[in-house]
């Protein structure tokens, strides 16, 4: 019986030991395929990315274009000049293995990125989203609607707007800024609701024509835009006016 047991015992080791070998020899997580993805299911899912990044060459939003990544080095798209120093330092270069582990979790990836996407846990999203970008640089890529995680759509081109939003003087009185437009309407906002921005893309405003775009459901909230900071300092005065009732 002792025989026995101690053959058993034998067998047993040497089974859990083969597991073992042949688990070592998997790797942790298997990266994602692109040729295993969908690159139509990638451009829908890519939605949740359009609120930060677009795949229109030169167009950078928060991020960098995504028109050409694939098989580039990291933080080298032309253009585009708020990399982190971590991003600039860590030298990969964007194919399928790099782009599953960051997608996964870009924090992992670049400790001190400055990219603050959680991450895609799913795998086969993953797939899909980097098939898609490869489809992307190849020039082969089904349209990506935007509208982020958040319900945001493309930025609109700010030189093409009605006279109800081109903005032609900004006068700060006490906590509130009145803004003028080529309507003729004066409206005046909290000045801590109002926020001044810039655009200096090809979609931004036209010199000396700043924008007017509200910001909140109530119509409490707005952004002016202008094409240049000095444009900015130029429009914005300090001035009260009578109560003319």
């Amino acid at each position: 019986m002792n025989r026995r047991f101690r053959a058993l015992v034998v067998i047993v080791l040497a089974a859990t030991l083969t597991s073992f070998a042949l688990l070592s020899r998997m790797p942790s997580r298997a990266a994602a395929d692109p040729a295993a993805g969908d690159p139509a299911r990638g451009a829908a899912l890519f939605r949740q990315c359009a609120a930060c990044h677009s795949v229109e060459p030169g167009v950078h939003l928060t991020g960098p274009s995504l028109a050409a990544i694939w098989g580039h080095r990291s933080a080298t798209v032309g253009g585009f000049g708020r990399y982190s120093a971590a991003l600039k330092q860590a030298g990969i270069t964007w194919d399928a293995a790099p782009l599953d582990r960051w997608l996964a979790r870009p924090e992992a990836v670049v400790p001190e990125t400055t990219m603050t996407f959680p991450g895609v846990a799913d795998a086969r999203q993953r797939a899909d989203l980097i098939a898609y970008l490869k489809a992307v640089a190849e020039g082969r890529a089904p349209p990506a609607r935007g509208g982020g995680l958040m319900g945001a759509s493309p930025r609109s081109d700010l030189k093409h707007v009605g006279k109800d939003r081109r903005v032609t003087a900004i006068r700060h009185c006490g906590d509130a800024y009145h803004v003028t437009t080529e309507a003729g309407r004066t409206t005046p906002f909290w000045e801590f609701n109002l926020r001044f921005k810039t655009d200096s893309s090809p979609r931004g405003p036209e010199p000396g024509k700043p924008v007017l775009a509200p910001q909140g459901m109530q119509g409490d909230r707005a952004q002016v835009v202008f094409s240049s900071l000095d444009e900015l300092k130029r429009f914005l005065v300090e001035r009260c006016e009578a109560d003319r009732r």
